[in-house]
């Protein structure tokens, strides 16, 4: 089976994981931190580049910002969700309010905005809070 490689949330260092225990709470070779915590990550421009550019896993990134009532109201469905599809897809939010340059790298023009990104490509886009139901069916769309 083929391996995946995910980017370490905690130093940044890139692991090989056997797609077959993806499941089994892999951790870092270097410094031992979960590689696939359950809540998402909150990243950076440069976090965001380097889990873009190395990342197998496909990765939801939810571009939000703290002043947005959609966003604040999708946060909680975000993270159960992520919780639920652990080792299937990696998940990370980006605060637009704080890394605006990079909101307009990815073309953001409304928040919240879920883009799906799969070996480097962006593969889908959503904007607009969404329920917890439609959230899994938008994931279920990309398998």
């Amino acid at each position: 089976m083929a391996d995946t490689f995910i980017i370490c949330p905690a130093c940044q260092a890139k692991n090989r994981v056997p797609s077959a225990r993806l499941h089994h709470s892999p951790t870092c070779g270097k410094c031992q931190a979960s590689l696939l915590p359950l809540a998402p990550l909150e990243l950076n421009a440069s976090q965001l580049s380097r889990l873009h550019a190395h990342e197998t896993l496909p990765l939801i990134v939810d571009f939000w910002a703290p002043w947005c009532g959609p966003c604040l109201q999708m946060a909680p469905t975000f993270e159960k969700v992520a919780s639920q599809f652990a080792g299937q897809f990696r998940f990370a939010k980006l605060d637009t309010q704080a890394h605006s340059s990079t909101a307009t790298q990815w073309a953001i023009r409304s928040i919240p905005t879920l883009i799906a990104f799969v070996q480097g490509k962006e593969v889908a886009r959503q904007s607009g809070a969404l329920s917890e139901g439609q959230l899994q069916a938008w994931l279920a769309n990309l398998t």
